[in-house]
């Protein structure tokens, strides 16, 4: 079954007027995207927070994961899209449930950004993350503006070095789910990523004979998430903070 989990804070006002102000939504829309997008440009064009922001979320000892310049040789390369879009009057982060019927996944079911490994026709690792996105919910890359990267990350477990991409969209996605990697289709308020009681910490079992203590994740309606996904959106919570 396709399920999209909503999280949304909307509050509801009635008018006073003689007409419903509803109908005209999509100006506020417009407004928002202005603001929020040159304030995010802003804010990139100073540089990025960078690794010491993404350490905050991992989920074992910081000695234990290298700097991309310090990853191995065999390290495959990887790109993922965090995006963007305004719906019902806020700010919203799209991610995605991974599947489990992939063996050889070392991230099933985990929450993730869109993305995946670099392909011989990608000319770019932007051009990686937009057709990742594309294939694993949808959007085509013409509705994507991107902003630019974020700092790239080396995941030991799976031996890839992640380049995520900041894009966004005017308008709420519509999304062509692709059930052969992704379980579900979170849509979240950024407004409940950026509250501190969303981060939390457990132990957090990785297979039948390990698990980890005192694993800090985000809290999203009882979704886990921790690990990659947690370290890059971490940085970019720290990018708009205070907007």
């Amino acid at each position: 079954m396709f399920e999209i989990i909503l999280l949304n804070q909307c509050k509801i006002f009635k008018s006073k007027t003689f007409f419903d102000l509803s109908e005209f939504s999509f100006l506020n829309e417009i407004i928002m995207t202005d603001t929020f997008i040159e304030k995010l440009v802003e804010r990139y064009a100073q540089g990025l927070p960078g690794r010491e922001y993404q350490l905050k979320m991992a989920a074992i000892a910081k000695r234990l994961i290298p700097a991309p310049s310090e990853a191995p040789e065999t390290a495959r390369t990887a790109a993922v899209m965090l995006l963007l879009f305004p719906k019902a009057g806020e700010w919203h982060v799209l991610l995605t449930e991974r599947t489990t019927n992939n063996p050889n996944d070392k991230h099933s079911g985990q929450i993730s950004f869109p993305g995946g490994q670099l392909d011989a026709s990608d000319e770019s690792l932007e051009a990686c993350a937009l057709r990742e996105t594309h294939e694993e919910v949808g959007i085509a890359p013409e509705h994507i503006n991107v902003v630019g990267s974020m700092t790239p990350l080396y995941i030991p477990v799976s031996n890839f070095t992640v380049n995520p991409f900041i894009g966004w969209m005017a308008s709420p996605p519509q999304y062509q789910r692709q059930e052969t990697e992704v379980q579900q289709i979170i849509e979240v308020p950024l407004s409940i990523l950026l509250k501190p009681d969303t981060i939390k910490q457990k132990e957090i079992h990785v297979s039948f004979t390990m698990k980890i203590e005192n694993v800090p994740y985000f809290d999203v309606a009882g979704k886990t998430v921790w690990g990659a996904t947690a370290m890059m959106l971490s940085e970019f919570l720290e990018m708009v903070k205070g907007f």
